[in-house]
């Protein structure tokens, strides 16, 4: 089912562990990282975007738009949520974002569906992504009335911790189940940070085809 939301997936990091660069342009599969989540999120929601500082070009093969942060300085995850409520409001007639990171190739495909369901039962509250008893803040629903409220905590008090904001907020946390992949478990919000990430995404991408 596709909702009536923005997607916002934050590509922004900056990868040291990776050695630098884009994690998301990494190749993945029969092209990279950001293809396969462009793939499970993209028909989940309405509109898509990108959350990415630097030249836009090198994601132009996508189409998306890619969204520039507002905040001078790199202000982290937040900042490009802040962005992408602003942008929703400004481009779009979605009243609320779903973000996700950008390096996580195995993302719920109801991921959507579900943290909007809870949001629903929750009016005003952020719904968040939960698995194996582990909080994943960058996977969340954000109503796009909680933008001005997010540009004080990040400008104004200068905290940068997207839990923090989302524990000062309220929320409502949404658990999704572990995968299996050959008979063991697979966190699907499991993300490249290390090399050995990236071969064991490759590992888990090809034993998941039919």
């Amino acid at each position: 089912m596709k909702r009536n939301v923005s997607g916002i997936i934050l590509a922004g990091g900056q990868s040291r562990r990776m050695g630098g660069g884009d994690k998301s342009l990494l190749p993945l599969g029969d092209g990279c990282v950001l293809d396969q989540v462009v793939s499970r999120f993209g028909p989940q929601i309405a509109l898509l975007a990108l959350s990415a500082n630097g030249d836009p070009a090198r994601f132009a093969r996508f189409g998306l738009p890619v969204l520039a942060d507002m905040v001078t300085g790199f202000a982290g995850p937040l900042a490009g949520i802040l962005t992408g409520l602003e942008w929703a409001v400004a481009s779009t007639a979605c009243k609320a974002i779903v973000t996700a990171a950008g390096d996580t190739p195995f993302l719920p495909l109801d991921l959507v569906e579900r943290l909007a369901v809870a949001a629903d039962q929750h009016p005003g509250s952020i719904a968040v992504a939960c698995s194996a008893g582990k909080r994943h803040p960058t996977f969340a629903f954000w109503p796009t009335d909680c933008r001005e409220v997010l540009r004080h905590f990040l400008v104004d008090e200068d905290i940068r911790r997207v839990s923090a904001f989302i524990d000062r907020h309220g929320f409502v946390e949404v658990d999704f189940p572990v995968l299996r992949s050959e008979g063991q478990p697979v966190d699907p919000f499991f993300n490249i940070n290390e090399p050995d990430d990236l071969a064991r995404a490759e590992r888990l991408l090809q034993s998941m085809k039919p």
